[in-house]
């Protein structure tokens, strides 16, 4: 019995492997089959020379209007009162919803549970959305979805509205009613009629782009699950709670521009606006239930239902913005690098791969723009990589690589049922020919003439709405890069700059998201803050809170905080933030910006700054150098209005100090002494390097200027190795050693002295101007002598010690000078009781007891004097109102539009 079931295994394994190589074989014998047929395709539309959208008709080419073409043009938002076209149209009546917001009772009284079974209208003409547009007018609130489609489109388009009231369900065709969409706009922006979304941040914007529909009064129910801290906040969530109705959300990635609509999507479509104020209804009744059980705390400033409003409100502010890119396919060149060459990244990958990769895909982001398509419709990245890296050289070979590309793709996602390749390649096959055949050339006039191919007088492809306009701004594009390429100064002038800047993302972009978006709620279950993943792993390997939300992590803090962000009407804290650029939306990298200037920051009262993230955005490199060249610029008008000099102008060394005092007029000897600290640095720097071999004359020249620090008495090498530290804080220290790889036979006994010495050594830091010395005071190390000049009272002398401990040679790395700090902001929202993350951050969560910290290099003494005359003749008001000074200069530089919601140049610190 044993060997016939042995018998029985071998026979099963042998007719599974027979299976399985037939299989395999099937696979094969389709793909081959299937790249023959294809290829085949191709050579027939060669042979017609003609574009494939001659034949195939999409319904976005049938609008006569559109508001956003692909070209590269920015988007223009309505504007209704002839100011600047960045502002918002209808903000003041957002801002009013915000700051007063009204009850909803009179729209919730009553919501009883809609029947499964209902009928829909549906509206397909003019006529209709007029009446339907006069309907909604009549009612306080109606409920609102849409339906996207992006895949046969370069910007994408709302195919469909699905608009509820309490007594009927409408879908309106936006395709057949695209031009005339805009009827609807004065009902959305109605501040007297709530318009019920769930999770609405895309649908706002969508509006705004494809009709300058601008939705005003908004109740989103995703953000009154936030507020309740429900376990999920997802419509299906909802619905099956509250409705107990199941939904299929694959049909979201249906293609909804077919006409008609098979019935399974017309019930998805009408499903998801039908039961919206239902649930609505039911989250307020929540909502003020939470009200009352806390109408028993005196202390208690949180109106549930007002705070959902108010956060749902707030995504209302939110306005489209088109990415623009300097040249076609940069980003997407970037990404690809990133991303599919991971693994070859750095030397390995050569100039002609990625030349040919950025090649790539300029042309692929033209096609797209050109035919309307999206970017993966027309060639997937994984083409692009096998393109450049088996570099194919004929029609057919570029036809098989891409279809072996697209395969391998299609293997690991069967669901894909992209043609491969896609019609714009067969279309124009000839041109990714060219593209290569003269990759070493002129690619650039290549690029320009398959555009003109396509658009010119005698194009092959169709003019449109979205492409009539691509040829003049991408000649103008094209044709400035030309001329640069062919003008040798010029151009290399651009390569140093281009290189320079990606030099400078590589190192000083954020290395991963900076918002992880991760909430802490009290354990009251209200909102206190977004905050990073790292500060959830603090709270919970403590046992300070508990997850109660494992998908977007949030916690439910163990005990009281110490303050909550309604105690002083803080909404920023309690917006989730994207990784953009506040400014342009550059969302491929950013760094952190400082819009109050470190210098001035790190002084305040640590009240006014500890966990505090309302002044550190994000900003791309190109906004980030107008954001610092403007903070810059400012810095010299503070400078003026205070009379404090923005950098320490002469030092000398303390020792020397009463030497110089028994002279009969001890501040003109101090000051003929005293030299520039940058000064003082080169020229020790340069002794050390090179003053065997410099002429006797210079090398006596530079000798004099650091004989003035040390009093005018003989020096040693060793006084000039402490000369090239003098004025730095530790951290300098430390990174002007690593970078320099500055190493010396005294720099270990300079430690061992220092401590021996603590204190014994000083640099006295003097003032350029000024004429009688009148007292010296002594307060927690620093030393200050102030002087009385003409027309200004001037803190001139403090002094630092000299040298360091080993202690403070390992204190925290970020520890940063005024440079250091424009490069490396706060953690990403920090709240109030919360830790800082382990360290403290750029000195701004600790207080400077030890003023050897405080760089004489940069601004960090004027910002000291500074901040320190504010409050002493205006307190804390004053330091907020300088807060406000610099957001004005923040914005009026660089005019952010993708600010996070409940940013404000008036908040209060």
């Amino acid at each position: 019995m044993e060997y016939k079931d042995k018998l029985k295994i071998a026979a099963l394994t042998i007719a599974s492997l027979a299976a399985l190589s037939s299989v395999i074989f099937l696979i094969t014998s389709s793909s081959k089959h299937y790249r023959r047929r294809r290829r085949k395709q191709q050579q027939q539309q060669k042979q017609s020379s003609s574009c494939y959208l001659q034949s195939h008709q999409k319904p976005q080419l049938s609008f006569k209007r559109v508001l956003l073409d692909n070209s590269f043009s920015q988007f223009k938002h309505l504007n209704l009162n002839a100011s600047s076209s960045n502002l918002h149209p209808y903000e003041a009546e957002i801002k009013a919803l915000i700051e007063n917001p009204e009850s909803f009772e009179d729209c919730y009284s009553d919501h009883q549970k809609m029947s499964e079974f209902f009928s829909y209208v549906w509206i397909e003409t003019e006529t209709q959305l007029k009446d339907l547009a006069h309907t909604l007018s009549k009612h306080k609130v109606f409920a609102v979805d849409t339906e996207q489609h992006s895949l046969r489109s370069f910007l994408g388009f709302t195919a469909l509205i699905q608009i509820s009231t309490r007594n009927e369900d409408y879908l309106v065709d936006t395709i057949a009613l695209h031009d005339v969409m805009g009827v609807l706009a004065p009902v959305f922006a109605d501040p007297t009629i709530c318009k019920v979304f769930h999770g609405a941040d895309n649908d706002v914007l969508w509006l705004q782009r494809d009709f300058h529909i601008y939705v005003v009064n908004l109740f989103d129910t995703a953000k009154a699950c936030e507020v309740l801290s429900k376990p999920q906040k997802s419509l299906a969530y909802l619905l099956e709670t509250y409705c107990g109705v199941a939904t299929n959300k694959l049909l979201q990635r249906e293609d909804w521009r077919q006409r008609p609509l098979s019935a399974e999507m017309l019930e998805y479509a009408q499903t998801d606006a039908h039961y919206l104020l239902y649930i609505a209804g039911c989250l307020i009744a929540e909502l003020k239930l939470q009200d009352r059980d806390n109408s028993n705390c005196p202390n208690d400033k949180l109106d549930f239902v007002l705070e959902a409003r108010c956060r749902s409100n707030m995504i209302c502010l939110q306005l489209y913005a088109k990415e623009v890119e300097a040249f076609p396919g940069e980003s997407a060149a970037s990404s690809i690098f990133s991303r599919h060459l991971n693994g070859q990244r750095g030397s390995s990958i050569s100039y002609e791969t990625q030349d040919l990769v950025r090649c790539f895909c300029t042309w692929r982001d033209l096609m797209a723009r050109v035919h309307d398509e999206s970017l993966r419709y027309v060639l997937s990245d994984q083409a692009i990589v096998f393109l450049a890296v088996k570099v194919p050289t004929t029609p057919e070979e570029i036809f098989d690589t891409i279809a072996e590309a697209d395969l391998n793709v299609e293997n690991v996602n069967l669901n894909s049922s992209l043609p491969s390749p896609s019609p714009a390649v067969c279309s124009h096959l000839d041109d990714l020919y060219y593209l290569i055949k003269d990759k070493k050339s002129n690619a650039d006039e290549v690029l320009l003439q398959i555009l003109q191919n396509c658009l010119g007088p005698n194009g092959s492809c169709p003019l449109s709405v979205y492409n009539y306009a691509l040829l003049i701004n991408c000649d103008l594009i094209m044709k400035n890069r030309l001329v640069s390429k062919q003008s040798p100064v010029i151009n290399s002038k651009q390569v140093a700059r281009k290189a320079s800047r990606e030099l400078f993302v590589q190192k000083f972009s954020c290395k991963s998201p900076v918002y992880h978006n991760c909430r802490i709620y009290a354990n009251d279950g209200r909102l206190l803050c977004y905050c990073d993943r790292r500060k959830l792993e603090w709270y919970l390997r403590r046992d300070l809170a508990k997850l109660v939300d494992d998908d977007a992590l949030a916690i439910m803090l163990l005990f009281e905080p110490k303050g909550r962000p309604e105690d002083e009407g803080n909404d920023f804290y309690i917006q989730s933030k994207k990784n953009i650029c506040v400014c342009c939306g550059e969302g491929s990298h950013y760094l952190r910006y400082r819009i109050i200037p470190s210098c001035y920051r790190m002084h305040f009262p640590e009240h006014l700054k500890s966990h505090r993230s309302h002044d550190i955005v994000l900003l791309c490199v190109d906004c980030h150098e107008l954001a610092h060249a403007a903070a810059e610029k400012y810095k010299k008008q503070v400078a003026k209005e205070f009379g404090i000099p923005l950098f320490v102008r002469k030092v000398v060394d303390s020792k020397e100090i009463p030497v110089i005092s028994e002279s009969s007029s001890s501040v003109m000897n101090v000051e003929e002494t005293g030299v520039s600290p940058l000064h003082l640095r080169t020229a020790a720097m340069a002794l050390l390097r090179h003053g065997q071999r410099m002429p006797l004359k210079r090398r006596e020249e530079l000798t004099q200027i650091v004989m003035q620090y040390y009093g005018g008495r003989e020096i040693s090498e060793e006084d000039l190795e402490r000369a090239l530290l003098v004025g730095m804080s530790p951290h300098e220290r430390r990174r002007f050693e690593k970078k320099r790889r500055f190493s010396s036979k005294h720099s270990t006994e300079v430690i061992l002295l220092d401590k021996e010495q603590m204190g014994a050594a000083y640099t006295m830091a003097v003032s350029a101007t000024g004429n009688s010395l009148e007292k010296a005071v002594t307060k927690d190390g620093l030393e200050t002598t102030e002087m009385e000049s003409t027309g200004t009272k001037e803190l001139d002398y403090f002094t630092v010690k000299d040298t360091i401990s080993d202690k403070e040679m390992n204190s925290d790395e970020n520890e940063a000078s005024d440079t250091k700090d424009e490069y490396v902001g706060n953690d990403d929202d920090n709240c109030e009781g919360g830790p800082s993350n382990g360290t403290t951050r750029n000195d701004e969560s600790a207080p400077h007891k030890n003023n050897s910290k405080l760089s004489l290099l940069g601004h960090g003494p004027h910002g000291k004097q500074v901040v320190d005359h504010i409050l002493e003749e205006y307190g804390e008001d004053g330091i907020r109102q300088f807060c406000q000074r610099w957001r004005l200069v923040f914005v009026e530089a660089v005019h952010p539009r993708f600010l996070p919601a409940g940013w404000d140049v008036m908040h209060r610190i």
